[in-house]
């Protein structure tokens, strides 16, 4: 007889949910629904916490009537790191959710990095920084500039936490999706009293028990087991950030895979058997969910740059992506430095998007298009580089994400970062990781059993989508890399008199 296990993937532009066949080893039903974001000044992510619940309960209906529900053993939760959840007594949200790629708490951050006494003491005391993205900021910021929520602060989540808890009625959290809230010891994996302390000695009140990654959340809720037709044994796996999951999902459990993600954002991580701290914070020292270590680079900036490109000429993908097949690799020199909404690596949070190179020969629709691809990919190549510096040896980079699905893309991918590139069979590798954490937690509760066990039966590569990298394409894109950070680097106190300016402007 057949287990099914469902998994959710609560990102920033939708909710998406599949259901994973243990007999068959396949997926049998997906779903997906939008979510909107709250963006209305410059650096504002937010989001409403119930836009995520309503999306959950219609993705699982929408599957749910297509399965036989008594064969549901279990649900894992993948979702958006780093958003900031604030809860009342009653545990309901308090005010919309600060996303991951808010800017608005970059003073929040200055001062807590001031006050802890320079970044690398904070590296020392998390192994990471505080960039803007991370949790820590935006709880500072709720009490700096809205006290009147603040005092209503009960409990602290982040956005899995939160589904999890509509799940089960439990809070817990897990050590991958707390060691992005910069104000976690991924070493030791416990908070640090310190910097809770610098903004509020009650702070670690307000936080969940942490859990391993291989524990179950809880058993679903009577309500929802009743409102969903499952049975009251279906367990809630742990769960945890979206990259978390998506390392699971793409098998990246083992040293030499590196998983990089073309979504809203861009992400590359490996797996690591131990921690690997970056003394200038770039690289995000995550744990895994898994028992390790994840080191990540995040880019803020990937298909916000080629969609924008692609709306604001009315383009299919399709379109699209001959009319990039058809442009010079380099563009003639047409660079994009693409930080639309700032950046987080490099750290450059007032930054804007530049387009260089522009003459009467480079700018046209083509080139605009490919440079748009190879900019936000150039970006990626930075963190990619320190990875390697860092100790992490990729033989192979699994793609996932939007992006994936362009063979350009891909190819451009393999061109830049000088790597053998491929696809999983399995797209939704965030939903399809939480899917795998769920059977392997249910399993757990009987007997111990190793997720790499797990991957190495469920994930697959699809070989028809394997790229490898063209020695004189990488050639070029070495040049034009190292002309990216030059500009970058030049450009970078002219992004900040920039952002005061417009500031006055406003007035």
């Amino acid at each position: 007889m057949s287990e099914y296990y469902i998994g959710i993937d609560s990102g920033t532009q939708s909710t998406k949910a599949v259901v994973l066949d243990i007999k068959e080893k396949k997926i049998i039903q997906h779903s997906s629904c939008p979510h909107s974001i709250i963006e209305d000044i410059y650096g504002k992510k937010e989001q409403n916490p119930q836009e995520w619940i309503d999306a959950v309960e219609k993705v699982l209906y929408d599957v749910l009537s297509k399965i036989d529900r008594s064969k549901v053993k279990g649900i894992g939760v993948s979702a958006q790191q780093h958003g900031f959840v604030a809860l009342d007594k009653d545990a309901k949200p308090i005010r919309p959710a600060k996303l991951w790629n808010d800017t608005t708490t970059a003073k929040e951050c200055e001062y807590l990095i001031k006050k802890l006494g320079g970044l690398k003491k904070v590296v020392l005391l998390t192994g990471n920084g505080i960039p803007t993205g991370f949790t820590v900021s935006k709880i500072l910021w709720l009490k700096r500039n809205e006290p009147h929520n603040y005092k209503k602060l009960h409990t602290i989540v982040l956005p899995h936490n939160y589904i999890n808890y509509y799940l089960t009625g439990e809070f817990k959290m897990e050590y991958g999706d707390a060691s992005g809230t910069g104000m976690f010891d991924i070493k030791k994996r416990i908070w640090v009293r310190k910097i809770l302390d610098l903004i509020d000695p009650n702070l670690i009140e307000k936080l969940p028990p942490l859990q391993k990654s291989h524990e179950i959340c809880g058993y679903i809720r009577k309500e929802i087991a009743e409102k969903f037709g499952l049975g009251k044994d279906v367990i809630v796996s742990s769960g945890g950030g979206d990259n978390m999951m998506s390392a699971i999902g793409t098998g990246n459990v083992r040293d030499g895979v590196v998983t990089l993600s073309l979504g809203t954002s861009g992400t590359i991580f490996a797996y690591s058997s131990k921690p690997i701290y970056d003394k200038e914070a770039e690289i995000a020292a995550f744990c895994d969910s898994t028992g390790g270590w994840l080191p990540l680079v995040c880019t803020m900036n990937v298909t916000v740059a080629t969609e924008l490109i692609r709306k604001t000429f009315d383009l299919t993908i399709d379109d699209m992506n001959l009319m990039i097949e058809k442009a010079k690799v380099g563009c003639d020199g047409l660079i994009l430095l693409p930080y639309l909404t700032g950046e987080r690596t490099p750290n450059l949070p007032h930054a804007t998007g530049v387009f260089f190179g522009v003459n009467n020969i480079t700018f046209n629709k083509a080139n605009l298009c490919r440079a748009a691809m190879e900019g936000v990919t150039l970006g990626l190549k930075y963190g990619f580089e320190k990875l390697k510096k860092l100790g992490i040896r990729p033989k192979q980079i699994r793609l996932t994400g939007g992006g994936a699905k362009s063979r350009i893309w891909r190819q451009i991918v393999s061109d830049v970062l000088n790597c053998e590139v491929v696809c999983m069979e399995v797209e939704e590798s965030a939903a399809f990781g939480a899917a795998l954490q769920a059977y392997w937690a249910y399993l757990n509760l009987n007997k111990s059993t190793s997720i790499t066990e797990i991957v190495d039966e469920f994930c697959k590569i699809k070989q028809d989508t394997t790229c490898y990298p063209n020695k004189i394409n990488v050639e070029k894109y070495n040049h034009l890399y190292k002309i990216q950070l030059e500009i970058s680097k030049n450009l970078k106190e002219v992004f900040i008199k920039h952002k005061k300016i417009l500031k006055k402007l406003e007035r």
